[in-house]
């Protein structure tokens, strides 16, 4: 199955956190907090979106950094992906 995303819609997908810290302690699933990084998986087309055109700025590859509590988690197959809006992304990690 693939996702396609609609409008200013990324498809982006969560960097695993670190299993360490720098110090060398073994961080337990639990205490390991999810990292805001991710991958951009897909990007929509952007367009006119609530009557305003969009142009998208990230592309397929980028490393981004979005926020904590957005986006749609859905998981295909085994991969957990995320989708967010574009407006939804802070910044693209270079």
């Amino acid at each position: 199955m693939k996702l396609v995303p609609l409008g200013d819609k990324v498809i982006i997908k969560q960097l695993q956190a670190e299993e360490t810290t720098k110090s060398g302690i073994v961080l337990p699933g639990q205490a390991k907090e999810k990292p805001q990084q991710a991958e951009v998986i897909a990007v929509g087309p952007g367009g006119m979106v609530d009557g305003k055109e969009v142009t998208m700025q990230v592309k397929v590859g980028d490393k981004v950094i979005f926020s904590k509590y957005s986006g749609t988690e859905v998981k295909i197959g085994e991969e957990e992906l995320i989708i967010v809006k574009q407006g939804e992304i802070l910044a693209i990690v270079e």
